[in-house]
């Protein structure tokens, strides 16, 4: 009796299987508590949720067909390159499917044999899928409808995600044509940009007063968010070489080191800015640092990383900082400045791997004669890889603009893409009936509120009454104290809008005298503006105040 078949190498499964576990965690609950500390307070439930929905939808979609559309066989075999676009829909939920050994099909030959099963490998590439579409939303926060959303995911892993994913790593058109990935710089970070600037176009921005005010609600949340992000990419790149081998262990190490050198790079850019280093400045600067070297982790050396890291932690600063108020960027409302942190930093990267690549990282040994399997850029004697690169960066910035905005139109025939009014006012508690936190407890209670019995209660036609005016006040209100349009409160009575505004204020008091007041030497200067918030760009410094033209609410 044997636990495993011969083919089956317990060590290689089990890092699979772990490194596959880590990438998960980046999303749930890293991103999901990220998004939830970085956006204003009132859509923290909404984004949080937005990342539930897509982790658990692409699971779905991926074992009932859309894995093999990746990883599979050619959907239209003996057509040119058109057969090497896509993969052919099939489950992989059957137990030959799950218990036998696992192979990429168009790779046999090209990569060793793989040492898990099928299961293992399906479950390792589902988590860079879901992540992928999880970094899109990034894009869209605080104004996409939950109904869209729940269309848009489960369609754009299927019809965008895959194509690109087959075309480069299921050795597909890109991959025969030499175009290299290590974990994803093309295939996740510059795919989730492009599709999520589209979005964001096609969508329509925010609410004025949300792009107004962007101060992070929960910097702690966001830092615990960003150490999962941070720690998990040791799964998320040591796990590609699909061995626990020597090339992993590199590119764990390569990753780290870069993606110090960007957090660094980043802070001291802020510091020389505006005179301090800030919190959403760094887990920014870090998430660069850790795109930028994803796709070439294996491939580049750890001197190389060093240099990426800089470039990483300056590029994007400067595209964000200093022309995040301008021309398209102005334009376009990416919430988080996905295109910032993930599009720029992934082209970077991608790049990089056609000028760093060297034959002395060597991933897989050859044996019985056959060469080692090693990389080259351009300065190493090989200035065609970059050109190749930029090829493939074009490629896969095109098609998923083109196929983001074809897959957009069609779901806005169905449902409407945007929010109601009601909804972007009333965010969390008029879309999900929530609060993110609970004011239960916290101070006042209901016999300490004067009575208004009868203020606004429900008709005696079983509809709600909007009540007197003093229950309209109260709304007026508890609106403007918690950042609503009092129309999204219209179904409290008189005494449960005193209630929920006497909670409101001792939440507020609590709060307040949980903060240590700043010496007066430490307030900010007369001018300053609030420092960096979640993917946009802020100054610190004394400003001209100059007036713009009004912008109206979207609808």
């Amino acid at each position: 009796m044997t636990p495993s078949p011969s083919w089956l190498n317990s060590g290689d499964n089990a890092w699979q299987l772990i490194s596959a576990t880590l990438v998960g965690i980046m999303s749930i609950p890293g991103l999901a508590i990220l998004y939830g500390g970085i956006v204003k307070r009132r859509w923290a439930v909404n984004s949080a949720l937005m990342v539930v929905y897509a982790f658990a939808m692409t699971l779905v979609v991926w074992t009932l067909f859309a894995y093999n559309m990746a990883f599979g066989k050619q959907a239209f075999p003996g057509h040119g390159h058109f057969s090497d676009l896509i993969g052919m829909p099939h489950p992989v939920l059957g137990a030959g499917d799950q218990l036998g050994q696992a192979n990429i099909p168009l790779l046999s030959g090209l990569i060793p044999d793989l040492h898990f099963p099928g299961s293992t490998l399906v479950y390792f590439q589902f988590v860079f899928a879901a992540i992928t579409v999880i970094i899109l939303a990034g894009a869209v926060l605080g104004r996409m409808s939950f109904k869209a959303w729940m269309l848009f995911a489960p369609l754009w892993i299927s019809l965008v995600y895959t194509a690109g994913a087959f075309m480069i790593w299921g050795g597909g058109w890109l991959a025969q044509l030499g175009a290299l990935d290590y974990s994803g710089g093309y295939v996740i970070h510059v795919a989730a940009a492009a599709s999520g600037f589209t979005a964001a176009a096609v969508i329509g921005p925010r609410l004025l007063k949300d792009r107004q005010n962007t101060t992070p609600n929960n910097l702690m949340m966001a830092l615990a968010g960003g150490g999962l992000l941070w720690l998990g990419w040791s799964g998320f790149n040591g796990g590609d070489p699909y061995f626990a081998n020597a090339d992993a262990a590199a590119a764990v190490l390569n990753t780290h080191v870069c993606t110090a050198v960007a957090l660094l790079t980043w802070m001291a850019l802020d510091v020389i800015r505006t005179g301090k280093p800030n919190t959403a400045g760094m887990i920014n600067g870090m998430i660069a640092g850790l795109v930028a070297i994803t796709p070439g982790a294996g491939w580049i050396s750890g001197f190389s990383a060093m240099i990426l890291g800089v470039v990483a932690g300056t590029v994007p600063w400067c595209t964000m900082n200093l022309l995040g108020n301008r021309g398209i960027f102005k334009r376009v409302d990416d919430t988080l400045g996905v295109i910032h942190t993930h599009g720029f930093p992934g082209a970077i990267g991608g790049l990089a791997v056609g000028v760093f690549a060297t034959p002395n990282m060597i991933q897989y040994l050859g044996t019985k004669g056959a060469p080692d399997v090693s990389f080259s850029g351009l300065l190493h004697g090989n200035p065609h890889q970059l050109v190749v690169q930029a090829f493939t960066l074009g490629v896969i910035i095109v098609w998923n603009v083109v196929a983001t905005f074809v897959i957009l139109k069609v779901i806005g025939l169905f449902v409407s893409l945007r929010m109601s009014k009601a909804e972007l006012e009333g965010a969390d508690v008029a879309v999900h009936g929530e609060y993110v936190i609970d004011l239960e407890g916290f101070g006042l209670t209901i016999d300490t509120i004067p009575e208004f019995v009868g203020v606004g209660v429900t008709a005696g036609d079983g509809k709600a009454a909007v009540g007197g005016p003093v229950a309209a006040q109260l709304r007026s209100t508890l609106g403007e104290a918690m950042g609503v349009h009092p129309d999204s409160l219209a179904m409290l009575s008189g005494e449960q809008a005193a209630v929920a505004l006497g909670r409101h204020a001792a939440l507020e008091a609590r709060l307040q005298t949980m903060a240590k007041p700043a010496a007066p030497d430490e307030a900010d200067p007369p001018g300053s503006t609030t420092i960096v918030a979640a993917g946009k760009p802020q100054n610190n410094r004394p400003t001209k105040t100059r007036t713009a033209p009004a912008e109206p609410d979207e609808e």
